[in-house]
């Protein structure tokens, strides 16, 4: 496969017609592995390429012959010192903070965290089983989309009435939708919840976080799941369970264009509860699946004179260190992106 140099900028996969340029900050990093995969039921990568570029702390190379849809996730290598705040750990496949579509939903198995369960170190131990099997992946995406004369209602707030909804819960049980489109982006988008949401008066919906969430281990255990998604692990993928069709990767970015054109259309703007504070990733006893092992000093705020531990100012676990200029960037980057691509408003 040729590989070309690429850019630093945008960050993540982005496909421009022609190729795809992969980009990945990690300052503290010494190496970072592209990982591709062939199906969301592989059990190793089919293909693993280093991004050979630098520029910035940003890792980066361009590739002419990967094509939207393609499954995929990196392995970052850097020394493992959780006691200075370093958990490297290239046996671990980790998720782009920058993915745009989930590509495979995180499948809980003990080769997940980044030191043995049941080691007497605790977190200070390092665990070297492969999670290829069982980590999320990103897929790359295609944003085209036609918008055609889309544009925001842009109600003014003394007329405004917002309904906070969750995608699943608002159509989930309405007989009037069509049961196959039930609890899905398109079962908002379906006239009869439009129609239902303009009776009402109607001129803005708040959905509650429709980011890319985990389900933690300790739910899935008893059988329960994270209804309500407070429990982000990519900042500009949409939840893929309120898709129509979750065995394609794209599906989930599609229905949720066509959600918000179906709603701009009949004049209601489109809210989005976002949360930033912290990631699924939690606290030193928590897995790695994205920022922890690209670069975990870098995405979170650490305790000063204890770095192997973390700040938790929501009693989530952790705490994403936005005064960090690239992880601000990243914030940022997501509010940009779901206003400029996804048109909410």
């Amino acid at each position: 496969m040729r590989v070309w140099p690429g850019r630093p900028f945008p960050l993540g996969a982005t496909w421009d017609g022609a190729g795809v340029n992969f980009s990945l900050f990690a300052e503290n990093a010494t190496r970072v592995d592209l990982c591709l995969f062939d199906s969301p039921d592989a059990v190793k990568e089919s293909m693993s390429f280093p991004l050979t570029e630098q520029t910035a702390r940003v890792w980066h190379n361009y590739f002419p012959d990967i094509t939207p849809g393609q499954l995929y996730g990196y392995r970052v290598h850097g020394p493992y010192e959780p006691q200075n705040g370093h958990r490297f750990n290239p046996s671990k496949i980790l998720l782009d903070p920058y993915a745009k579509a989930i590509g495979r939903d995180v499948k809980w198995d003990d080769s997940l965290f980044g030191y043995p369960l049941q080691g007497e170190e605790a977190d200070l131990g390092f665990d070297d089983r492969d999670s290829a099997a069982f980590a999320p992946l990103a897929a790359v995406a295609d944003t085209s989309f036609v918008w055609g004369d889309d544009r925001p209602p842009l109600t003014p707030w003394h007329k405004t009435l917002i309904y906070e909804m969750h995608v699943k819960g608002f159509t989930q049980l309405m007989e009037a939708v069509p049961e196959k489109i039930r609890g899905t982006y398109a079962g908002v988008a379906s006239d009869p919840a439009i129609q239902h949401l303009l009776s009402l008066g109607v001129t803005a919906v708040e959905l509650l976080p429709i980011h890319y969430h985990i389900d933690d281990r300790f739910l899935v255990d008893k059988g329960k799941v994270n209804y309500w998604g407070y429990n982000t692990l990519a900042f500009f993928a949409p939840e893929p369970r309120y898709a129509t069709a979750t065995e394609d990767p794209l599906t989930a970015v599609r229905d949720f264009k066509m959600m918000v054109r179906s709603l701009h259309a009949a004049g209601i703007e489109v809210i989005l509860d976002v949360v930033y504070n912290h990631t699924a990733e939690g606290e030193q006893l928590g897995s790695t699946l994205s920022f922890r092992g690209i670069d975990n000093a870098s995405y979170y705020r650490l305790v000063g004179d204890q770095p192997r531990y973390y700040m938790d100012y929501t009693g989530t676990g952790n705490t994403l260190n936005v005064p960090n200029p690239r992880v601000l960037r990243l914030v940022m980057d997501s509010l940009r992106y779901w206003v400029t691509e996804m048109h909410v408003d």
